[in-house]
């Protein structure tokens, strides 16, 4: 009489408190390798909060949408200003300031002004009159993260979604890399940025999105609506993605 051995306990593998530890990739995929000092491996790289967190508004009232699958760990202020496009340019921000690329940093706002952070690190600051702005030095040079911050409040002010769109180049929805950006500018408008991807042998592409959304809240990584299996991971899209909060065209992709 053969003996049947019991089957062993499941392993409890601890929840990764990253986005490439929390959500591995699909079955049949690599994720992709990206060079350690890139803006892909930041963002693949992303801190998250515990499972289970929910998105707080800059009041510090939570979301309650099953429209996203973790919490990016980068907390806001308590004013309504990173929103879409806003938590775009911050991403890619943090990592130039992380690495003191300061003269990297630099938007340009809806008017067309272009926002250099090393003018504001500087000491000047942002003089509106009208439509018209110009920089004077106001302040002392500093360069501390509260500095940063105030800088991008700024920025979060004066720039949205018509003003990246403007900035950013288009890109082939094939050639699709981490980091880059699908985005509808104008109001209301809206953007995604891509924060990780894999391939399988065919060199066929999936990805993860990283969205904020209006009032201001914090960075969330989205759910996908249409394969629940697969989420948060979603497949290149040959016309149309649909995202839990808006729709875009294959053609919205823009890069840096």
């Amino acid at each position: 009489m053969s003996v049947v051995a019991e089957a062993e306990p499941p392993v409890q593998q601890k929840v990764g408190d990253t986005l490439n530890t929390r959500f591995a990739a699909p079955t049949g995929y690599e994720r992709v390798k990206s060079d350690s000092n890139s803006f892909a491996f930041y963002l693949q790289n992303l801190p998250l909060k515990p499972e289970g967190s929910l998105v707080k508004y800059y009041n510090g009232a939570e979301k309650i949408k099953d429209v996203y699958a973790a919490v990016v760990n980068q907390p806001i202020r308590n004013k309504d200003l990173q929103q879409c496009a806003d938590a775009v340019m911050r991403l890619k921000a943090e990592y130039h300031f992380s690495r003191k690329e300061y003269s990297a940093i630099s938007f340009k706002l809806t008017n067309g002004f272009v926002m250099d952070y090393t003018k504001w690190m500087s000491g000047h600051r942002l003089q509106i009159n009208g439509n018209t702005t110009w920089w004077e030095l106001k302040k002392q040079p500093s360069n501390t993260y509260d500095d940063f911050l105030d800088y991008l409040d700024q920025v979060f002010t004066f720039a949205g979604t018509l003003s990246l769109s403007k900035s950013l180049k288009s890109r082939p929805i094939n050639e699709m890399q981490i980091g880059d950006v699908f985005i509808k500018g104008g109001s209301p408008g809206h953007a995604v940025i891509v924060v990780d991807m894999a391939k399988n042998a065919k060199g066929e592409k999936m990805f993860i999105l990283a969205q904020s959304y209006m009032p201001a809240q914090e960075t969330q990584i989205l759910k996908n609506p249409n394969d629940l299996n697969s989420s948060p991971w979603y497949t290149l899209p040959t016309s149309t993605l649909e995202t839990p909060e808006w729709n875009f065209n294959a053609t919205d992709l823009k890069t840096w």
